[in-house]
């Protein structure tokens, strides 16, 4: 076996929010399975832990280490694929973005995507990254099989038929059982989408959401906090590309208000927060209707420029109403103002042990704040009124909940640990956040 180690010390390491940091002893960046396995088994010897990074978009501690971090940079190629099947095989730092190119060139697409495109695709699996719309549950619902390598520096292979229990704790594994090498994902021929994105009352928005979810393949809305106002962003498959956004107005909403002029929206608010509700109420009624078609994925996916902080929150559909009512209470009465918008999205019910959606139908409420800003109140806040909902928080993102909370909140968490238990015995992957989360 050949080794990696490498003698660098004291290696700073941020995530995308600055909402964690970390100095690790060393690094690797391995650019093969033989190297992860060498760099696993040389960290044990040395008695380090190990945790892989990929984006660092996750706002949570999940990758932070002060031992050996592995940098799955130089895992991004296209390791098979068959368009007939639909089955595509990538090595497990491949980021979205470019995973995205590389199925639209074999004439393939993803179901579904989340609003961003810079996770690595290793990464959006481990946190249980989703989209939105009510047949489709998150990006891990993907996944035909998947390879990592254990704590015991092996190499396991793992689907529904082989090691299911294996698989439907590794689909979603917040990093906690090995460091995955490489995936096979299930795909569909490249679709195009229509979007239709226009302003709405709150009110109505509420009023018939069943209808609205039902009605459409993908929908989503944005509320601007101390208005009763929202962009309702809905998403259909259609079988021709006839209407394209103009590259004036896609510069327009996409670059120059919901970048340029909403960061500095931002700074002002930050500056001097009375101002945030006439802030929100100018930024509600600047956004207007547009509809356009294009390839499914530059629909799903849309630059984020503005650094912010969030928490989100899966619930039981149905509890949806009230969890929202409660979020404009919190609002109301914070000492502290909100400038970013609040987004709610919906996903179909799965079966992998530590997905948000496990069982159930689930409405996800995130909240947002901008960097800078007060927001561990809020977060608090809206934290115990969704806990006591049954909600589970997404594991990317900022939360204060501990292991005995998971515990109660999803019913395959003591089969995850065992699995746990199996694959990395004298955790090789832990960390303070997977203390916390995992016990």
């Amino acid at each position: 076996m050949k080794s990696i180690h490498i003698a660098v010390t004291h290696i700073s390491w941020s995530n995308w929010a600055g909402t964690t940091s970390s100095t690790a002893t060393r690094i690797v960046a391995p650019a093969s399975r033989d190297e992860v396995v060498a760099a696993v088994a040389a960290a044990a010897a040395d008695g380090l832990p190990v945790k892989a990074v990929g984006s660092g978009h996750s706002f949570t501690a999940a990758a932070a280490t002060s031992g050996v971090r592995v940098e799955l940079g130089k895992l991004d190629g296209l390791v098979s694929i068959d368009p007939t099947a639909r089955l595509a095989t990538v090595q497990a730092g491949m980021t979205l973005r470019r995973l995205n190119a590389v199925l639209a060139a074999h004439g393939l697409a993803l179901p579904n995507l989340g609003d961003i495109d810079t996770q690595t695709i290793s990464g959006a699996l481990a946190t249980g990254t989703h989209g939105t719309g009510a047949g489709f549950g998150c990006l891990s619902t993907f996944v035909d099989s998947l390879e990592l390598v254990t704590g015991k520096g092996e190499v396991l292979r793992c689907s529904t038929s082989s090691s299911p229990d294996v698989f439907h704790a590794a689909a979603v594994n917040v990093g906690a059982l090995g460091i995955v090498t490489e995936l096979t994902l299930r795909c569909v021929d490249a679709f195009t989408l229509r979007a239709e994105e226009e302003p709405a009352p709150l009110s109505s928005v509420l009023a018939d959401l069943d209808s609205l979810v039902a009605a459409n393949d993908h929908v989503e809305f944005y509320w601007f906090p101390y208005t009763d106002r929202v962009q309702v962003k809905r998403n259909n498959r259609v079988p021709v590309n006839d209407a394209p956004l103009s590259r004036w107005r896609g510069w327009l909403d996409d670059d120059l208000l919901s970048n340029r002029v909403f960061a500095g929206a931002c700074r002002l608010g930050r500056a001097v927060p009375g101002l945030v509700p006439a802030i929100n109420g100018v930024a509600a009624r600047a956004l207007s209707a547009r509809t356009y078609t294009a390839p499914s994925y530059e629909v799903f996916c849309t630059p984020r420029r503005v650094r912010f902080v969030e928490m989100e929150y899966g619930l039981p559909r149905e509890a949806l109403p009230e969890a929202f009512a409660a979020l404009r209470r919190i609002v109301a009465a914070l000492p502290s103002h909100v400038v970013f918008p609040v987004e709610v999205r919906f996903t179909a019910a799965d079966d992998l042990w530590l997905s948000h959606g496990y069982g159930r139908d689930s409405a996800y409420i995130a909240i947002h704040q901008y960097v800078g800003m007060p927001y561990e109140e809020y977060f608090r806040r809206f934290e115990a009124a969704a806990t006591a909902l049954g909600g589970r928080p997404h594991w990317g993102k900022l939360h204060f909940r501990d292991a005995s909370y998971f515990a109660s909140a999803y019913p395959r968490f003591g089969d995850f640990q065992a699995v746990r238990d199996a694959l990395d015995p004298d955790r090789v992957f832990t960390n303070g956040y997977l203390d916390r989360i995992l016990g």
